[in-house]
């Protein structure tokens, strides 16, 4: 079955026909502005966006309490696990009344705009106390690379609230790994905002709460816990998008950099092109951000650059609060590596079908490169859980790939 058709977003459900009125009508305006978007966006991104940014993350400290952590120091919220719980469970509801057996797609990062093959090169001109775990030295991994709208629905890409990511997934990494699923393999993950959508788990699980009723809207604004600042964060980087390729990707979240030392790590496009999106203000295609991304690997090599931000201030730069922005002044983003794309075909139906078999967990990785943070934590049997889901309704087994594979 091909579930990676887009089609509308359902309508919200909240049981209040005011709510729902609301939350569609916001949902509607949010898709006619991003008709409009890519004329004011460059000078909105030029003059204010950062300013503006910075701004709001001080206002978002303001309210926050320096708890006296080390550098890489965790510490776990009350009631994790039941916070955790409630966001599988509300996972596993939306997924089961999305999907049907045989078409299910993931429950976030939902709609494949592709998957493609890449080279992952590390630099020998690294900084001595970054040169840890797969940055030790200079050498180069095959991997998988999925592109991917917001979800948790496949939607027109000009529907979509203009949030992209990217998952990675290195192959043959030497070195015992922290999920014995995969024994080769090490994950990445990066959004295009550079601060997460929700603080910690706790915030998560609201929000899960919502987007079961297809009301998202009514977690950042409400009368009980409201979340408007970070809203405005997100809503200063989402934006119509011109190409997956063109974007640059955020880890949010931060990871282990060898013992006592932590970091986030970004993606950057090399080029500073942008591909004009067809049609606007009128409907551009469904899929023209694959569109995008098939032109652009038609033409030529694509080649993305891999950065790293070294945590220097565990108060403005925390590991449990995912919703804050580490300052560059305070540790500038330095490239650690490329990501090279080669000039390849990868729109076929079987390798679109290939990547539903796939399976992205942060803890893929080595110990020296471990996720931090209650989101991190989360995610580990967050995404375990789910993706067990999804291949069991598909009926496919987990795969662990190894770079050889082929299609036809």
């Amino acid at each position: 079955m091909n579930s990676n058709i887009s089609r509308p977003t359902p309508r919200a459900n909240t049981g209040s026909a005011w709510r729902n009125l609301v939350s569609d009508g916001g949902m509607a305006m949010i898709r006619l502005e991003r008709r409009f978007d890519p004329l004011l966006r460059p000078a909105f991104d030029a003059l204010l966006r950062d300013p503006l940014a910075r701004f709001t993350t001080y206002l978002i400290n303001r309210n926050r309490v320096d708890e006296g952590l080390a550098l890489a120091e965790e510490r776990p919220l009350p009631d994790e696990e039941a916070y955790i719980d409630s966001i599988v469970k509300s996972f596993t509801r939306q997924m089961t009344d999305l999907w049907k057996p045989g078409g299910f797609e993931r429950g976030g990062n939902t709609k494949t705009q592709g998957l493609v093959r890449g080279e992952f090169t590390v630099h020998d001109d690294i900084p001595p106390h970054m040169k840890r775990g797969i940055y030790a030295q200079p050498q180069t991994f095959r991997a998988w690379v999925r592109f991917s709208g917001p979800g948790p629905y496949i939607t027109p890409d000009i529907d979509d609230v203009g949030f992209m990511s990217i998952s990675i997934k290195l192959m043959g990494v030497p070195g015992e790994k922290l999920m014995p699923e995969e024994q080769h393999t090490l994950d990445m993950f990066a959004v295009s905002t550079p601060t997460f959508v929700t603080p910690d788990t706790r915030a998560n699980a609201a929000l899960q709460r919502e987007s079961v009723k297809n009301a998202q809207i009514f977690y950042f604004v409400n009368l009980r816990e409201s979340h408007v600042l970070d809203l405005v964060m997100q809503s200063l980087f989402i934006k119509t998008q011109s190409s997956p390729f063109e974007a640059p990707y955020f880890s949010c979240v931060p990871y282990l950099m060898g013992e006592g030392q932590a970091m986030q790590y970004s993606v950057w496009p090399r080029s500073s092109k942008r591909t004009p999106i067809p049609r606007l203000p009128l409907r551009p295609p469904d899929d023209y951000l694959r569109q995008a991304m098939v032109a652009s690997l038609a033409d030529g090599d694509v080649e993305l650059e891999i950065r790293m931000q070294m945590q220097t201030d565990p108060h403005l730069m925390p590991i449990e609060n995912a919703a804050v922005l580490w300052p560059e002044r305070l540790s500038p983003r330095i490239p650690v590596a490329t990501l090279r794309l080669p000039r390849q075909v990868f729109d076929s139906p079987a390798q679109m079908e290939f990547a539903k078999r796939l399976s992205y967990n942060p803890w893929h990785t080595i110990a020296e490169h471990r996720p931090l943070g209650n989101q991190s934590r989360a995610r580990q049997r967050m995404y375990w859980e789910l993706a067990k889901l999804r291949h069991s309704m598909n009926a496919v087994p987990h795969y662990e790939p190894d770079g050889d594979e082929t299609f036809d």
